[in-house]
Parts: C-alpha cells; sequence; structure tokens
C-alpha cells in the first residue's frame, strides 16, 4: 500500500469548508490535487489529548517499519499495556494501522504500522 502524507490540524469548521471550496475549485480547473489526508481538531486540546510526547515517540518509532507491540515496548522502555492502549487511540484516529500476522506455534503477532510516511502538525493559536 502506497503510504502518504498526514497533516494533522487545529481549525474551525469555516476553515474546513474554506479548504474544502479551494480544493473544489482546483478540481474543477483540472488541476492535481497533491495525496494526503488532513484531519482537523477544533480545538488544540483535543489535538494534544492525541499526540502526547509518548504518542509522538511511538509514531517516530513505527515510521521505520512494521513492529510488534511488545518490541515497540521494550524500544520506547515503556509498559506494553500502556503502549498498546497508546497504538489503539492512534489507531482510532486514523494515525496508525495494526494486523495480524500467524506465529507458527504460538499463535498470532499484533503488529502495528505506520499509515503515513510524514506526519504534519499545524496548529495557530
Amino acid at each position: 500500500m502506497r503510504k502518504t502524507k498526514i497533516t494533522l490540524r487545529v481549525g474551525s469548521t469555516e476553515d474546513f469548508f474554506d479548504r474544502l471550496r479551494e480544493r473544489a475549485e482546483k478540481l474543477d480547473r483540472g488541476e492535481t490535487l497533491p495525496a494526503g489526508i488532513t484531519i482537523t481538531f477544533e480545538d488544540p486540546e483535543d489535538l494534544l489529548d492525541v499526540l502526547t510526547s509518548e504518542r509522538v515517540r511511538l509514531l517516530r518509532k513505527v515510521k521505520g517499519g512494521s513492529l510488534r507491540i511488545s518490541a515497540l515496548a521494550t524500544g520506547l522502555k515503556r509498559d506494553v499495556r500502556a503502549v498498546s492502549r497508546d497504538v489503539s487511540l492512534l489507531e482510532q484516529a486514523g494515525l496508525l494501522r495494526t494486523r495480524y500476522e500467524s506465529n507458527p506455534g504460538h499463535g498470532r503477532l499484533k503488529m502495528v504500522e505506520s499509515v503515513a510516511q510524514e506526519y504534519k502538525l499545524v496548529a495557530n493559536l
């Protein structure tokens, strides 16, 4: 699967519709839109609830390739349960994805992988 860029931003509903109109105008002119996903939070505090410093470290670690939750926890020097909770929250936010791999004789492994090559944070206060 081709990886893309994810932009996390803080903005109002009006900002969202302004960006949407701008993109529609570009499409009407036959321009190509850059690939990417934008996730907008209305309140900076909501963004900071998702992107704690530990979760940013986790995103950076996963950008290197797919990793097991236990390997992530070891590499980040964190508790496996805490990393698992963070992975679930980041997956719900659309920033990570998980998949299961067969582990012969031992069941299945939960693998964590990045959704994007680049994460861009845009915040105006």
